[in-house]
Order: C-alpha cells, then structure tokens, then sequence
C-alpha cells in the first residue's frame, strides 16, 4: 500500500502525479511545520475535526487544496469545492441548500472550499455570512492574495487565517524521492532516476512549487527509458529555462550578490537590474534579496538620502505581502532607487568607530546634568538643574557637553559629507558654530 494511500481509496493512474500523490492525512503532508508541527493547537483541532473556518494564504503549489482536502477528511465532512472565478451568490445559496438537505438526512456536515476566494466581491463574501454564523457550512478559503486586503472585516472575524509557506528544499527533495519510489501513487517501478545536478535545478525552479515540480519531473520521465537517468538538458527542455550557474550554497550565490550590492554602490542601475534578473530567474528566495536593499540602504546611502531606508523597509513588507513573481517589480523600483541615489557611508563608519572607542575601554560616567533628575542623588545635589532644555533657546539648540569628559575619544564620530541630504546637515552644524 502506498504512503500516502488510505485502506479505501483508489487511484486513478491516468490523473497527473501532482494530483496522484496528494496524501489523505496529516501524516503524510509535508511541509507547514510552523501551524502544523506535531501537538501544535492546528494540527490537534484537525485531528479531531474541530478546526473552524480558516483561510489559507499562501503561494501557489504550497498544499493549500490538499489540506482542505485532509480537513475534510478528519471532520468526516461531505467536500465541496467552488472556484470564486466562476462561482457567484447562487451557487454558495444552491451549496447551504444541499448542505442543509445533507446534515438533515445523514448528519454528516458539509465543508465548502473556495478557491481563489479574493475574486469574490463584497456582496459575494457577504453571502456567505449567515451560513457560516449558523453552521450550515464551514469554509475552507485558498487564496494566493492578502486576505487582509482582498477580503471583509466580516469574513474575516468568521474564519482565522492560516498563512502557509513555500515549500523548503528538504521539503522538494523528499517529495522527489516519494515520486520516484512510491508504486500505486509515484512512478516507481519503472521510475527513472535523477542526477543530483538535475534535481537540484527542478527544485531551484520551481520556486517552493510543489505543483509545478511534479508535473514536470512527470514529463521528463516521459522523455526517458526506465531506470535511465534524467539529465540536466532534458529539465532545461522541459522547463523551457536555462540552468544558471547560482548555487545558494556555493561560490556563484555570493559571488552574484557581491556584484549586485556593489552594482548599486556604484550607482549603476543597468547592472544592478542585471544581477537582480540573474537571481530572480535562480529562483532565489526574494525577502533575502529585500533584507541585503535593507542593509544596504543604511550602510551605503545613509542620511545623503534617508527615504532609502524608508523605501527598502516598505519593499521588504510588499515582498512579503505580495510574493512572486509580482515582487519582481517592487524589487526592480527599489534597486533603482537605491542605486540612483546620492551615497553616504558617515552613519556605518560613525558606529563604527564610536564602538571601538566602547570595546577598548574609553567609557567615562554619564556627565552630572544629563544624568536622569528624578535619581535621589541628583535631587539631593541639584545637579539636573544645570542641564539646558534646547527647545528653550533659538532654533532649539543651545550649546552644553554632552559626550563624558575624555581625550581618548575618537571623536568626532559622524562627519556628514556634502552629498544629498547630509549637505543640510553639514549646512545646519556650521550655523551653529
């Protein structure tokens, strides 16, 4: 019997491996251990049917049909599924119908999966309100969109949402192996076999895509005598993509992000966009692409323009938000921005250097007045009296020490350049003087 096989089902082998060898249990899913890790709250409300109505968000090829499929299972409930690109109000009324028919004749509930349920609009989801409040159905809803943004504050308060993950490689790799070996769901036994060469591009392509790797490891092994290897060319064929020399792992992953950073501090956009298309068409992860623009907008650019880190903090939460391949042109306007603007690196060498002064010893006390005034000590002396409140004096600034009295210090830390904003800077510290 096949791992993934109940003692009652039957496969039919004409339909599509990705189908074939979705499992039937929790047993057998893989991936989604952040929600459904063994005793997790999740995991347990699906074993015993208990799980509400949920949302799952996630990427494409992530298991969100098979865990409706599996919740279904668990609750010993009667599934129907709905598209919400061809489905309307009369369609979710002629469901709670059935449903209703259903529980009354058998008692067995009834669990709606919709998928794609953003394309609903608000008096579609509005429709499904009353059924959910009165449990003549729960719901399952799939959607690849932020449901926080595509769905009702009302639908919203009626089923949690559960965000799922990109499947990880070790994830791709076992279901690989499951393909390869399993005899009623898989390919095996005339299954061929798979250089660690190809296997490793079929998993950087298909981009946590469950999905999609099997359907086309199912085609390349139609290319293929059994037992003979799948290479590499074959893939390329199937996948219509050249493999790309960019190992995560390796010296071509740090050697493509070290051109692409410096690209951008160099502010060369052209080859900083090359770099950029480079990785995305790796299928490199692009939050990690997002924090580097992060880092990168600080320590490069800095105050000579400070909308930069303000614009690579919002490029990081869209990339998040939206995930690919749309992220592809969030990525593009930052890069662009950042590598357009003045550059500055004073902020990373001013911490910089103030740490040195802090990791050799050159720490003195925390003058008198600017000491907290509330310590009783300073109320027994009065010392906080002598600290000057700057928004007492023109222009809010009035000049007092501030830094403890030494000459050791590596002072002064920040020197802002003449570049961008920081020209302002400098502009406004010569007035002062």
């Amino acid at each position: 019997m096949s791992l993934f096989e109940s003692p009652t089902d039957s496969i039919n082998p004409n339909l599509p491996l990705a189908t074939r060898m979705r499992p039937t249990t929790l047993d057998n899913y893989v991936g989604q251990q952040h929600i459904l890790g063994p005793g997790s709250p999740t995991e347990q409300a699906i074993r015993s049917g208990k799980l509400g109505s949920v949302i799952l968000w996630a990427p494409p090829g992530c298991g969100k049909t098979t865990l409706a499929n599996i919740i279904a299972h668990y609750s010993n409930a009667h599934l129907v599924s709905l598209s919400a690109v061809t489905a309307g109000v009369a369609d979710i009324r002629k469901s709670a119908t059935e449903a209703k028919s259903r529980y009354s004749l058998t008692e067995q509930p009834t669990l709606l999966l919709i998928d794609e349920i953003h394309h609903f609009n608000k008096s579609q989801q509005d429709s499904l309100l009353g059924y959910l409040e009165d449990g003549t159905f729960r719901m399952v809803g799939a959607t690849t969109e932020n449901p926080y943004f595509a769905l009702n504050d009302a639908v919203l308060s009626r089923a949690r949402v559960l965000p799922l993950q990109p499947l990880g490689e070790s994830d791709l790799k076992h279901l690989i192996h499951l393909a390869l070996t399993d005899e009623e769901r898989g390919l095996a036994p005339n299954a061929p076999t798979l250089t660690d060469e190809a296997e490793a591009f079929l998993i950087r392509l298909s981009s946590g895509d469950a999905r999609l790797m099997l359907n086309a490891l199912e085609t390349a092994s139609l290319m293929v005598e059994p037992g003979e290897p799948i290479e590499l060319p074959l893939l390329e064929q199937v996948l219509q993509r050249p493999a790309l020399k960019y190992d995560k792992k390796g010296d071509s992953h740090y050697d493509t992000i070290s051109a692409f950073i410096k690209s951008i501090r160099g502010s060369d956009s052209d080859a900083a966009l090359h770099y950029l298309a480079r990785m995305i068409a790796a299928g490199e992860d692009p939050r990690f692409i997002a924090r580097r623009l992060l880092i990168l907008a600080s320590e490069d650019i800095g105050n000579a323009e400070p909308l930069a880190l303000i614009l690579a903090t919002s490029t990081l939460t869209a990339v998040q938000t939206v995930g690919m391949p749309e992220s592809r042109i969030i990525l593009s306007q930052c890069v662009t921005f950042l590598a357009e603007a003045p550059k500055s690196n004073r902020s990373y060498m001013a911490i910089n250097s103030a740490q040195r002064d802090v990791e050799t010893g050159r720490v003195q006390p925390v003058p008198l007045h600017l000491r907290n005034a509330a310590h009783s000590g300073l109320k027994d002396h009065g010392h906080g009296e002598n600290y000057l409140y700057p928004h007492n004096y023109p222009g809010g600034w009035v000049k007092q020490p501030y830094l403890p009295e030494s000459h050791t210090l590596s002072t002064p830390y920040y020197e802002p350049s003449t570049i961008g904003y920081e020209a302002k800077i400098t502009e406004r510290r010569q007035n002062r003087k």
